[in-house]
């Protein structure tokens, strides 16, 4: 089954994190099929940068969000939302 979810980059202590459509059983910092987007945490304001459309197209092959980029998500399409 293929996941959205984040990837750590980034070095110690500075997480900086790219959101990919992946393999369940790929490592987390592993292979991955295609970079979705990115997310700072470390800049103020926060960082968010996604492109809802192939997040879109893979929701509709049935991937599968985590708990975390689905919250992303949504912050994206809010923010999307207000401009």
């Amino acid at each position: 089954m293929v996941r959205i979810r984040m990837t750590r980059m980034g070095a110690k202590k500075r997480p900086f994190y790219r959101v990919v459509a992946a393999d369940q059983r790929a490592p987390r910092d592993g292979r991955f099929i295609e970079q979705l987007g990115y997310y700072d945490p470390m800049k103020t304001p926060k960082e968010l940068n996604l492109k809802l459309e192939r997040i879109d197209y893979w929701l509709s092959q049935g991937a599968q969000p985590t708990e975390t980029v689905n919250g992303l998500i949504a912050k994206a399409r809010a923010a999307g939302d207000e401009s």
